[in-house]
């Protein structure tokens, strides 16, 4: 009996001293970058087994009043947002409301080579239509509340990039005309869709379509530095990153997310799968991209994440399905990148947590 306590208590100790030498390893890696209090932050989450096993907070969610940044704090997520709308989409698809393989033509008539671009393109970045956020005249419609079908008249005539299936090249617009065939096949809006069929069903409490005007609890402003001084973020309709970029979440809201995508309470498996699939382009090269989702590796071992940039915010999210590994990080300064961070963050809760 004895030494089976003694084997315990070893145990118990050993736990412990290795869970404060992960959290001070965790600590280190993002003081590098957000070690001033009194600076915008960020938000970062690590779980394990769909269980968080750090989760912290640093800096300031609004600078004018001074209020810190908590682990409940609400960050637009830029692209991250692409996770949803792809996966939205191959819901309707399970629904037999929409087509993976079809043209955009049938569900948009006057799209410019409409019968040769299809909707697994448009997931994959690989229509050839041009980003219309790298078009320069983009501060024309910034600001304004268009519609989704005035947004995809505003770059829809441009010049493509490239055929279809020809390369991958990362694209907004894709996304946007995405979110338009949410609304066509669903009958609701994007934000409505969204927000009934994911957020609600899976109890994501504190996700959103963004909004500056709407009163929003726990909200993380966003900032920006120009010359070396914080700014309040740019202001832009929130209409026009639309599918591409235009939803609010917190780190816990992800975790919830990226575990019901893990036990597959939105989708089939086999129709899950589609997102996390490397695809080929016409000339049978592979590609590093399923649907919402970089697919790429850690220490060699296969991960799945994303990116998000918007006015005042970036976001940064690795999966590792092998060993269900987690981690997100949420900033609210487009000036603090955590694209290598939570990477960094990942290969640490690898050498604690591996199976």
């Amino acid at each position: 009996m004895k030494k089976h306590l003694v084997i315990a208590l070893f145990l118990f100790i050993y736990s412990s001293l290795n869970a404060q030498t992960f959290e001070a390893k965790v600590d280190s890696l993002i003081s590098v970058t957000f070690k001033d209090k009194t600076s915008p932050g960020g938000a970062f989450l690590i779980a394990k087994n769909g269980k968080p096993v750090y989760r912290k907070s640093f800096g300031k969610a609004n600078l004018e009043l001074g209020v810190d940044l908590n682990n409940e704090s609400i960050f637009q997520l830029g692209s991250i947002t692409k996770q949803f709308t792809a996966i939205s989409i191959l819901m309707l698809a399970e629904q037999g409301k929409i087509s993976l393989d079809a043209p955009v033509k049938r569900y948009i008539p006057d799209y410019p080579n409409g019968e040769n671009i299809t909707v697994h393109h448009l997931l994959t970045h690989t229509s050839g239509i041009k980003d219309f956020t790298k078009m320069k005249n983009l501060q024309q419609i910034a600001q304004k509340d268009l519609n989704p079908k005035e947004v995809i008249d505003f770059f829809k005539n441009e010049t493509p990039n490239f055929l279809p299936g020809e390369k991958f090249e990362y694209n907004n617009s894709g996304y946007v005309i995405l979110g338009y065939l949410i609304e066509l096949t669903s009958g609701e809006t994007y934000e409505n869709y969204i927000q009934k069929h994911i957020f609600e069903k899976l109890g994501m409490k504190n996700s959103r379509y963004a909004s500056d005007r709407s009163l929003i609890k726990n909200r993380a402003y966003g900032y920006q530095l120009k010359n070396n001084v914080y700014v309040n973020k740019s202001v832009i309709s929130f209409n026009i990153p639309y599918a591409s970029g235009s939803l609010m979440s917190t780190t816990g809201d992800m975790l919830i997310w990226q575990n019901a995508l893990k036990n597959n309470l939105l989708l089939q498996p086999a129709t899950a799968k589609k997102a996390f699939t490397k695809y080929s382009l016409n000339n049978g090269e592979h590609f590093s991209y399923g649907y919402g989702w970089h697919i790429k590796t850690i220490n060699e071992i296969e991960s799945r994440d994303h990116g998000g940039s918007i006015f005042g915010f970036k976001s940064m999210a690795v999966y590792i399905p092998t060993e269900d590994i987690y981690v997100i990080a949420l900033t609210n300064c487009d000036c603090n990148s955590p694209t290598e961070l939570t990477r960094d963050l990942a290969k640490v809760a690898l050498s604690y947590f591996k199976d």
